[in-house]
């Protein structure tokens, strides 16, 4: 459905829509075009903690013309996890229309990042987006991490929370997707 209007849309298209001052139809045109590039991803969950850090991300590049909002993570370990971690842990959220949040590296072994039974708290910057319906965690490293749940607190939005309660694999992204197809 997406596909006539991608292939008929051309560079001076919007250029056009940048001058009219448009931001709406760009954000409109970029939320269908992602929607169309991504409508086969899959998504990610992730847990926040306590400790209050921040967190620079990289954005999606197709959601780089929408405006930024700021999002709390807490992650919460489990108590039957390892003792602590040294694992890289990445995580990513976003919406159905492909605006997506992912930060590459959440832990920290000196500040006790990740430790069993503790919960952390990140504030982490991306793109605005809709309902996030969709978070996927990513561990590298030989420690091993269980996390609990990983709630996701958004400006003018109710809070998600996405549960694991399972060890992650190691090197790949593991999470939740609920997200509905955009027609």
């Amino acid at each position: 459905m997406y596909t006539p209007i991608i292939k008929h849309l051309q560079n001076s298209d919007i250029i056009d829509m940048m001058k009219m001052g448009g931001q709406y139809l760009v954000l409109l045109f970029l939320s269908s075009l992602t929607a169309f590039i991504f409508s086969s991803s899959q998504a990610r969950s992730i847990t926040t903690s306590t400790k209050p850090q921040i967190i620079l991300i990289e954005t999606n590049r197709h959601a780089t013309a929408a405006r930024s909002c700021s999002y709390t993570l807490t992650i919460k370990t489990s108590c039957s996890s390892s003792r602590y971690t040294r694992d890289r842990i990445s995580i990513a959220f976003g919406d159905a229309y492909g605006f997506e949040v992912y930060a590459p590296s959440l832990d920290d072994p000196s500040a006790r990042t990740f430790e069993r039974c503790s919960t952390d708290t990140f504030r982490i910057r991306g793109p605005c987006m809709y309902e996030i319906c969709y978070l996927n965690l990513r561990r590298v490293g030989s420690d091993g991490w269980k996390p609990e749940s990983v709630k996701v607190y958004g400006p003018d939005r109710p809070v998600i929370t996405f549960k694991f309660n399972r060890f992650l694999p190691n090197g790949v992204w593991f999470g939740f997707n609920h997200c509905r197809k955009i027609m």
